[in-house]
C-alpha cells in the first residue's frame, strides 16, 4: 500500500512540474500582470506622512502609534487627485499633519452636515449622512483602473515572457507580509484590550436606547474583555503564520475567515471598519488562491496532492541573507518592540480612554441634591432642559452628567492617536440623549475645575447656547490664568514615566488646532467626597450652584478583570 502511495506521490509531482514548465495563455498572463501591479499598488504606502512617520520615529523613546501607524495604513489615492479619501472610522483626529491639512475642508464638510441635521430635526440631534457603498471602495477602483492600464503598457512591452513564476512568488511575499504586519498591529489592540474598552461610569448610566448600533457592538465586546483578547490571539497567529511559506495558506484562511466575519458585523452594526477589515479578507484570498484547487483535490475530492510552487534560487549569498535579516528584523519590530510598546499603552495610557487621573476624592455616581442658575432653584424635573439629572466624575479627568436637551452625535469610534485627553472621545462618541461629558483640569489648589465639553459637535446641536458662547467668548484665549495653569502642571508629564515617549511630546509641544467648544469654570468643595458642592459659571455664561451626594450604585455587570490605565 505504501509503495502505491509513494508512486501516486511521484507521479501527481510528476505532473505539477511538466505544468509548471508549460507556457501560460495570453488571458492567464494578462490577469496576471493586472493583480501583480493592483495588489503591488494595495500592499505600498503611498502617503508622505507615513514615510516620515518611519524616518522620524525616536527608537529610544516609542510609542504603541509609531508602529501601529507603520503597520496599519490602506490605499488612499483619491487624494493624489485633489479629493478625500473616505476615511475609515478608526481614522480619528490626531496631532499628525495630515489631520492639520485636512482640518479646513473637514470643517467646512461637518459645518454643511450640520445644518443639514438641524433642518431635519429641531433638538439638533442627528448623525451625518451615510456614504453610499461604493464611495467607501473607490480607492480600490481607481488602483484597479491603474494596474489595468499598467497591463497594457506591460503586454505591449513583453510580449515574449511564457510564464511570471517568480514574480508570482515575489507578489506573495509583498502580500504576506503587508498582510501579517498589519493585521498584527490590529490583533495587539485587541490582545491588549484597548480596542473597545470597558465602558466608563457615564456609559453604563446612559440609556440603551441612546446608544447607536455601532456603539452597542463596541461595548457588547468591551463587557468581555477576554473574548476581546481571543480575537487578537487568532489575529496575530493568523498574521505569524504568513510571514513562513510552509504555514501561509493556513495563515491566509484563517485571516480572511476572521475579518471576513469583522466586515459582516461592521456592516451589521454600521461599525465603520469595514473596508479596512474587508482589505485584509482580499489579501487572505489572493494568498490562499493558488491552493484553493489543491485543497478541493485533497479534502473533496480525496486525491494524493502534493504542494507544488516554483521559488527563487536561495542558496545565493545575497538572497539567503537578505531574507533572513528582513524576516529577524520584522519579527523584532513587529513581535518585541510592538509588544512592550502596546503593554505600556494598557497599563499607562490606554488610547481611547483619558490617561490623566482625576481627582481622588470626586470620583463615583452623584445624585443631583439641589440645582441654582443665577440664584433660582431648579427642582428636579426630567424634562427639564437645564437642570442636571445624575452626575460622575470617573477615575480619569471627565465629569459626566445627564440633562433633557440632546446635541449633535459624534459619529466616530473615539479612537485615533490623540495624546491629549480632551480628544480621547470614547466615552461620547455614538451616545445619544442628553448624556453629556466634560475633560476638566483641576487646579487642586484652588479647588477649580476648568471644564471643555469633549463633544465638539455639541455647540452646533444647541444653537442658542452656542450663539450666546460665541458672544461672550473673548479674543485671547486666556479662560485659565498662568497661576492655575502652574497649579494644574503639564499634562504631558502626568502620565506614568514608562509611557513617556516622543510622539507624546512632539505633539503637547505642538499648538493644538482650535476648537470652539462650551466651557465651564467649576469651584468644588468636599471634604471626603460625600457630598460635593460645584458653583460657577456654566457653558450658557449663567451661575450655577449644584449640590452633588455620593451613591453606591450597583450594577449587573460585574467589574472588568482587564482594566486598562492607571488612575
Amino acid at each position: 500500500m505504501s509503495e502505491i502511495k509513494q508512486q501516486d506521490i511521484e507521479n501527481e509531482t510528476t505532473a505539477q512540474q511538466a505544468a509548471a514548465k508549460k507556457p501560460w495563455s495570453w488571458q492567464k498572463k494578462f490577469g496576471f500582470r493586472v493583480l501583480f501591479i493592483f495588489f503591488l499598488a494595495m500592499s505600498i504606502p503611498f502617503s508622505a506622512n507615513w514615510y516620515k512617520n518611519v524616518f522620524t520615529l525616536d527608537w529610544s523613546r516609542p510609542h504603541y502609534r509609531d508602529l501601529y501607524d507603520i503597520a496599519r495604513f490602506q490605499p488612499s489615492f483619491l487624494s493624489l487627485f485633489g479629493g478625500q479619501r473616505s476615511r475609515d472610522i478608526t481614522d480619528s483626529p490626531s496631532g499628525d499633519e495630515s489631520s492639520k491639512k485636512d482640518g479646513v475642508k473637514k470643517n467646512k464638510a461637518e459645518k454643511v452636515g450640520a445644518k443639514k441635521a438641524e433642518a431635519k430635526n429641531e433638538n439638533g440631534a442627528a448623525l451625518p449622512p451615510k456614504r453610499s457603498f461604493l464611495a467607501d471602495y473607490v480607492d480600490w477602483g481607481i488602483a484597479l483602473v491603474f494596474a489595468l492600464v499598467g497591463a497594457l503598457i506591460w503586454t505591449a512591452f513583453d510580449r515574449k515572457r511564457k510564464s511570471y513564476h517568480i514574480l508570482y512568488y515575489w507578489i506573495r511575499v509583498v502580500v504576506r507580509y503587508r498582510a501579517g504586519i498589519g493585521i498584527i498591529g490590529f490583533g495587539f489592540t485587541k490582545l491588549f484590550p484597548t480596542q473597545m474598552p470597558y465602558p466608563s461610569l457615564g456609559l453604563l448610566n446612559s440609556n440603551f436606547g441612546d446608544f447607536t448600533a455601532q456603539k452597542i457592538y463596541w461595548l457588547s465586546v468591551g463587557v468581555v474583555p477576554w473574548y476581546q483578547v481571543f480575537g487578537g490571539v487568532v489575529e496575530i497567529v493568523a498574521g505569524a503564520m504568513l510571514f513562513f511559506r510552509k504555514t501561509s495558506t493556513f495563515g491566509a484562511i484563517l485571516l480572511a475567515a476572521a475579518l471576513g466575519d469583522i466586515t459582516f458585523v461592521n456592516y451589521a452594526y454600521d461599525g465603520g471598519v469595514h473596508v479596512y477589515a474587508f482589505y485584509f479578507v482580499l489579501l487572505g484570498l489572493f494568498i490562499a488562491a493558488d491552493d484553493f484547487p489543491k485543497l478541493y483535490n485533497l479534502l473533496i475530492l480525496e486525491r494524493y496532492t502534493v504542494p507544488f510552487r516554483v521559488y527563487p534560487d536561495f542558496r545565493k549569498p545575497w538572497l539567503k541573507y537578505t531574507r533572513i535579516t528582513l524576516k529577524v528584523l520584522t519579527f523584532v519590530i513587529f513581535f518585541g518592540v510592538l509588544t512592550y510598546t502596546e503593554v505600556i499603552n494598557f497599563k499607562y495610557d490606554p488610547y481611547k480612554q483619558p490617561a490623566t487621573a482625576g481627582v481622588k476624592k470626586l470620583r463615583g455616581n452623584y445624585r443631583v441634591s439641589e440645582f441654582k442658575i443665577n440664584g433660582e432653584v431648579i427642582p428636579f424635573n426630567p424634562l427639564d432642559s437645564t437642570r442636571w439629572q445624575e452626575a460622575t466624575f470617573e477615575n480619569w479627568t471627565t465629569l459626566t452628567f445627564k440633562i433633557n436637551r440632546p446635541v449633535l452625535i459624534d459619529p466616530s469610534n473615539g479612537g485615533g492617536s490623540p495624546m491629549r485627553d480632551i480628544q480621547r472621545t470614547f466615552e461620547i462618541s455614538g451616545v445619544a440623549g442628553g448624556q453629556r461629558a466634560f475633560h476638566y483640569y483641576a487646579d487642586t489648589v484652588d479647588k477649580v475645575l476648568y471644564l471643555q465639553d469633549k463633544n465638539v459637535m455639541a455647540l452646533r446641536g444647541g444653537r442658542k447656547g452656542a450663539d450666546k458662547a460665541k458672544e461672550a467668548k473673548p479674543k485671547e484665549d486666556n479662560w485659565i490664568s498662568k497661576t492655575a495653569w502652574q497649579h494644574i502642571g503639564d499634562e504631558n508629564k502626568m502620565i506614568d514615566k514608562a509611557a513617556w515617549s516622543t510622539r507624546r511630546d512632539r505633539e503637547f509641544e505642538e499648538k493644538p488646532r482650535e476648537v470652539k467648544r462650551h466651557r465651564m469654570v467649576l469651584r468644588y468643595d468636599t471634604t471626603d467626597g460625600s457630598r460635593v458642592i460645584l458653583s460657577g459659571i456654566n457653558e450658557r455664561k449663567d451661575s450655577i450652584y449644584v449640590v452633588l451626594d455620593r451613591y453606591d450604585r450597583q450594577y449587573v455587570l460585574p467589574k472588568s478583570t482587564l482594566s486598562a490605565g492607571k488612575y
